[in-house]
């Protein structure tokens, strides 16, 4: 077994635990900086622009492999705070089955559909084959995407943040180096950054997994008491199956606005396309400082240890508060200079948008910071379905507002930068007053139980 996660301060923990994940996944989001970087400095607008938009179909699509991995991440955590470990074993060998069941059905279902796709992300007819040749080669990574995703999770249920970030690191590395081979050097247009995104996720997933089976065989093992059982597969199932909505509905919602976004035309697909990569690395630290929140959680929960996850709770919101503050200031001051990055300085208007979509929704990242945190204690708490709730209304409020705003003319696309922080904090307050009652005016320590999983 790895590190226990219900002994010791629990600030110092929870931060020893949270830094490397939020390092790991602020290299992963290099694969995507580095794509629209290259993409937006070396092949231009239009590029950007298809690249962008098919930024989005690939998140909400690998959303749904990341859910069910966060979901079997969860179970795996409760069970190691109980040291059930042929309930572990057993819930690893679902989970792996349903994974890899799942990404071969996406991975069918995409390429018969990729038309279709294109075309109901509104995309202008001049961007449909270089969008195209882009998606073709990035679905093929969707297997090693898969095998990071759900080995990472592994062990971070584990109590072990930093051998996923070791992984991440290198294939980061290799990421750009490759980019600016294939597209700066060897002229391979869009599809060339797709190939160094896909050889670098297989690098990973591997590596990731080879990793795992070599430290951990013991866990990975069938004997005469590990099998492949119905009933763990529903477990996992029904544990991660809302998990999973909830991430696929938050990009599901993404993926609306997103079509509502190239409806205004290339320069403004551009400018969200580069604003939205920095947006998320942004706020990328409070999401995955929110993961490790609930694994925290999690490992407690099935310990038993109430008190500290409810000390938990406080040093988690207070941490995640501060730093979104910080990163809110510092968004406002440098957005320019930001969007520059991607953007020739010339593009003026592409700039100017950028900078604009910033301003509103980069005042305002404590709200989705403490969203997070609510996303993952309900995870943790056994109750996955209100964290699908909560991305319900965050989401269903940010595309009906921006439907209904961009069409008054005194907003126009301002009318969809500003929905996202409303939505935030329409599902915060949501959030906050349901814990409130459920646990604070009901709870009592002698009715307190264990998870039922």
């Amino acid at each position: 077994m790895e590190n226990e996660l219900t002994h010791g301060p629990v600030m110092k923990t929870m931060l020893r635990f949270a830094v490397p994940m939020i390092l790991g996944n602020l290299l992963q989001q290099c694969y995507n900086i580095a794509d629209t970087l290259i993409v937006g400095r070396f092949l231009g607008e239009n590029a950007l622009a298809a690249v962008g938009s098919a930024f989005s179909l690939m998140t909400f699509l690998t959303s749904i492999l990341l859910g069910l991995a966060m979901g079997s991440g969860t179970v795996f955590s409760i069970r190691f705070g109980q040291k059930d470990e042929t309930g572990l074993k057993e819930g690893i060998l679902a989970s792996f089955t349903l994974l890899g069941i799942v990404t071969i059905i996406l991975n069918i279902l995409i390429f018969a559909g990729i038309d279709w796709i294109i075309w109901f992300l509104r995309t202008p007819h001049k961007l449909m084959g270089i969008m195209k040749d882009y998606l073709i080669v990035i679905f093929t990574g969707l297997i090693g995407i898969f095998l990071y995703n759900f080995f990472a999770s592994l062990l971070r249920s584990l109590g072990n943040s930093v051998v996923p970030l070791a992984f991440l690191a290198v294939s980061a590395i290799l990421n750009i180096i490759l980019d600016l081979l294939f597209v700066a050097g060897l002229n391979r247009g869009v599809a060339g950054a797709a190939e160094a995104t896909v050889i670098s996720q297989y690098i990973s997933g591997i590596g990731i997994a080879v990793y795992t089976k070599i430290k951990f065989p013991h866990l990975l093992c069938r004997d005469e008491t590990v099998r492949l059982r119905l009933f763990r597969i529903k477990q996992i199932t029904s544990f991660s199956a809302l998990t999973c909505m909830q991430q696929s509905v938050m990009n599901l919602g993404i993926l609306a606005v997103q079509g509502l976004v190239n409806s205004f035309g290339t320069t403004i697909m551009a400018s969200f396309a580069a604003a939205v990569k920095i947006d998320a690395f942004a706020y990328l630290p409070v999401q995955d400082f929110g993961n490790a929140f609930s694994i925290f959680i999690a490992q407690n929960f099935g310990a038993g240890k109430r008190e500290r996850i409810k000390k938990g709770i406080r040093c988690a919101v207070l941490t995640s508060v501060i730093f979104s503050l910080a990163v809110s200031l510092a968004v406002f001051v440098f957005a320019e200079p930001l969007m520059r990055l991607f953007i020739d300085a010339r593009e003026t208007a592409v700039i100017f948008e950028g900078v604009r979509y910033l301003r509103i929704e980069g005042a305002f990242y404590a709200l989705i910071g403490i969203l997070f945190l609510l996303y993952g204690l309900y995870r943790a708490l056994g109750r996955p379905g209100m964290s699908v709730v909560l991305t319900v209304v965050s989401l269903g409020t940010r595309v009906a507002l921006a439907y209904a705003l961009s069409a008054i003319p005194s907003f126009g696309v301002a009318g969809i930068w500003w929905s996202v922080p409303v939505g935030w904090l329409l599902a915060d307050a949501l959030g906050i007053g349901y814990y409130l009652v459920r646990h604070l005016s009901s709870a009592a320590p002698d009715r307190h139980k264990k998870p039922s999983l």
